[in-house]
């Protein structure tokens, strides 16, 4: 298969993408205690309700290790990318899609008019991009290094700058004339 024709899906989770590949992988360790947790919480078993709580240590234990703060209800979606996980916080409303990439250093939380961010299918976000209030990002964006996103991104555009603009348009985007940034022709 020609990679240039190989497209991530926004709907269909890849869980190959979570799957610890050594022992010492702090990301994917989290998201495992995270999903086992979540499998556990609602049954009523007392073995089941004891490995709930041994799946919460679990989850305070690789939260501290890769320090990310990533509540243990939050709703994620499977195949999840956290690489390096040193910094990031999710606000415990957020709802993130399946096949995301969240980079170090990320934020996705409230601001002060409230509101919480809802992250589309296979969205990709860089290193130290905070995306703040009620936004929605839709599927197959990008959000670029350091940027800050208070507005919704459509599906497939790219977003840089802070504030956060469309520097990439992607399905029916205007492109936001931003200053510095050369619009590449299509």
């Amino acid at each position: 298969m020609d990679t240039d024709d190989y497209e991530v899906s926004a709907t269909i989770p890849d869980w190959q993408r979570e799957k610890a590949e050594r022992f010492w992988d702090p990301g994917r360790k989290l998201l495992a205690s995270i999903r086992m947790y979540q499998k556990l919480r609602g049954r009523k078993s007392p073995i089941a309700r004891l490995r709930c709580k041994a799946q919460v240590l679990r989850h305070r234990f690789w939260s501290a290790v890769s320090g990310a703060d990533i509540p243990i209800n939050c709703v994620i979606g499977g195949g999840l990318l956290i690489p390096h996980p040193n910094g990031i916080v999710v606000n415990p409303g957020v709802e993130i899609g399946v096949n995301c990439l969240i980079s170090q250093q990320v934020t996705l939380g409230t601001k002060r008019g409230g509101g919480i961010p809802q992250i589309g299918g296979h969205v990709d976000i860089g290193a130290g991009a905070k995306i703040l209030g009620q936004v929605i990002i839709h599927e197959h964006a990008q959000i670029g290094a350091n940027a800050v996103v208070t507005h919704d991104v459509p599906s497939h555009a790219v977003v840089a700058g802070i504030p956060a603009r469309v520097i990439r348009p992607g399905d029916g985007c205007p492109v936001i004339d931003a200053p510095g940034i050369r619009q590449q022709p299509r």
